[in-house]
């Protein structure tokens, strides 16, 4: 079993290696437009001229909507999400050992198969759950902006099987202990206390009791993703073969995601095994509350 609730909690970006955006970059780029925008102000003085002015706020503004864009769609993990969208499956029986593949089908417990911590899920081969409380910073609960701060997480992987869809081959998934990992999933909202009514229900004091965490009175956001047998998975890594057994393991070196023009998102390092699925249908959300917010 691996153990990536740390990795989680210390970091929350799934293992992305570097930044899109070197620092020097922008120090560059405002030191440019700090030139421009006098020589533009000379301009505007001396020839009463005021388009070059205009152009190079229109220019600067396209540049920080760039740096943004990139700086969000990294710690949203969806620059990872394009670029496993844009890379083509594999083919296993043509695929050669120490090849970069990318695979998709139905995933199966290896030897060790996972519960889910909230729901009680069993026969997972990923589990995810996530405890939020709002910080108070905000004026407003319902507002996402710097409210919410993640503070309890359970994320755990095993090796698993799957089998390719393309192929018919099935794999063995390395995903198991001391693997790097990069899990592409989204987890449902279970519980979401509101400003009205901050009452915990049973289930979820429980929950907390077990784990030693404070079940007082505050606003909490519970969330919870898993990937059980039989689910719909992608999985891109390095191809293995040992002994007549097909793998699928962390590359050795972080697999870049190079520019992606039509997205306008800088290159990339992911750090290990790249581990997605199309969406999470989970059974009946559990809600101690009946109108919760999103």
């Amino acid at each position: 079993m691996n153990d990536l609730s740390r990795d989680a909690l210390g970091t929350r970006r799934r293992r992305l290696s570097c930044e899109p955006i070197p620092p020097a970059v922008p120090l560059v780029a405002v030191t440019l437009v700090l030139v421009g925008l006098a020589v533009s102000l000379f301009i505007l003085v001396v020839v009463h001229n005021a388009l070059f002015l205009a152009f190079l706020l229109l220019l600067s503004l396209l540049l920080l909507s760039f740096f943004l864009w990139n700086v969000y769609c990294s710690g949203a993990d969806r620059a990872a999400f394009y670029f496993l969208d844009s890379v083509p499956l594999s083919d296993l029986q043509t695929a050669v050992d120490g090849q970069i593949v990318k695979i998709s089908g139905l995933a199966s417990c290896g030897d060790l198969s996972l519960e889910s911590s909230y729901e009680k899920v069993d026969r997972c081969v990923y589990t995810s759950t996530l405890l939020y409380e709002y910080s108070g910073f905000a004026t407003n609960a319902n507002n996402r902006c710097f409210s919410w701060n993640l503070t309890y997480v359970e994320r755990f992987t095993a090796d698993f099987y799957i089998t390719d869809t393309k192929s018919g081959i099935r794999a063995l998934v390395k995903a198991g202990y001391a693997s790097k990992i990069n899990p592409l999933v989204e987890e449902n909202i279970l519980v979401n206390t509101s400003s009205g009514s901050r009452e915990l229900s049973s289930t979820l004091k429980k929950w907390l009791d077990e784990r030693h965490l404070s079940d007082g009175v505050r606003l909490l956001r519970l969330k919870e993703g898993y990937i059980k047998e039989g689910s719909h998975v992608t999985v891109m890594g390095m191809l293995s073969k040992k002994s007549g057994v097909l793998m699928i393991v962390p590359a050795p070196e972080p697999i870049t995601t190079g520019c992606l023009f039509r997205k306008l998102l800088l290159p990339i390092d992911i750090d290990g095994l790249i581990l997605s699925v199309p969406s999470i249908t989970s059974s009946t959300l559990t809600s101690a509350f009946p109108n919760p917010y999103y």
